[in-house]
């Protein structure tokens, strides 16, 4: 009975070397009964990573009339809330919006302390958040004097375009 044709093991980690080094994306080899094929398609066992998002939708900020307010005792809101205090409903805020759609991120780094808190004074210029997009780092600026009366998106959460970051009471 005939045997198998042997391959030597050096010489197709050569070539293996050689073919991933090479601009070539297919190639065959047909020798003394052996058939090598070789190519550079993507794998199907290894799929490229996914990142997924759950995209939540920004609460919207109630504006009650002034005989409910007045009826409501303060902080009845029928639950521990889990963001920042809201503001007061009665003063005009200054909005710093989004300019991208990506990930809020308060801090530089998940070590780092926040740029920017409730009750904080910011002016033109200051960084009050990044925002990530396409693994790009957007800091996101102020551009009025004041105080910082309610951050309105949570750490790490995704955001939209135009969205509405910081409340900011202008000096």
């Amino acid at each position: 009975m005939a045997s198998a044709p042997m391959i030597d093991i050096k010489y197709l980690k050569q070539l293996l070397e050689i073919f991933d080094a090479s601009s070539v994306h297919d190639l065959r080899i047909e020798q003394e009964g052996i058939d090598i094929r070789l190519s550079k398609s993507p794998r199907r066992e290894e799929p490229a990573p996914v990142h997924t998002i759950q995209y939540a939708p920004p609460a919207p900020i109630p504006v009650p009339a002034p005989a409910a307010q007045e009826a409501r005792p303060a902080g009845s809101d029928g639950g521990a809330a889990s963001g920042p205090e809201a503001a007061p409903p009665d003063k005009k805020y200054h909005e710093i919006r989004s300019p991208i759609v990506g990930t809020f991120y308060r801090a530089p780094s998940p070590d780092a302390q926040p740029y920017a808190e409730v009750g904080q004074s910011v002016s033109p210029g200051m960084v009050l958040c990044i925002v990530e997009a396409m693994k790009l780092m957007n800091e996101i600026e102020c551009d009025v004097y004041g105080k910082i009366a309610k951050i309105m998106v949570e750490n790490a959460q995704p955001v939209e375009y135009n969205q509405v970051l910081f409340l900011v009471e202008q000096d």
